[in-house]
């Protein structure tokens, strides 16, 4: 297994730069296999997710598409796939971030009642999130 960084999986996705996207799309396609595959943590899933809305100005449905094939690939393993699943889920039906979403997973699965925040924007609308005042 190896990892892959923000910038490989971003340039496999946006297929952008001639040379980057090519070798990101022959290690993902031709040289990742089941057997021995590439593994994406989740700071990594949460950058890729940040530059694809914030620098290629992707809209939620193409970031959560992009986000259900990189955990259902066969030759990829996303860190904590299942928590990643229901923060996909809560990303679609919501108005959170994919981060904030998977924020609230995470912190609901290690037992905690809530998460606080200042983000009055965004977080604080999220009931996984309590607003600190």
């Amino acid at each position: 297994m190896i990892g892959l960084d923000t910038n490989v999986v971003v340039r496999y996705l946006a297929q952008d730069d001639r040379t980057q996207s090519a070798a990101a799309t022959r290690v993902l396609e031709r040289e990742l296999t089941p057997e021995a595959p590439g593994y994406i943590c989740l700071v990594t899933l949460a950058e890729v997710v940040w530059v694809m809305t914030s620098l290629y100005g992707a809209d939620r449905s193409a970031v959560a598409r992009a986000v259900e094939g990189l955990v259902t690939a066969a030759q990829l393993r996303v860190q904590n796939a299942e928590a990643v699943w229901v923060a996909l889920q809560d990303y679609r039906d919501s108005t959170a971030d994919f981060s904030d979403a998977l924020i609230a997973t995470l912190c609901k699965s290690a037992g905690c009642e809530h998460t606080v925040t200042f983000d009055r924007a965004a977080a604080a609308r999220h009931p996984g999130f309590a607003l600190l005042k």
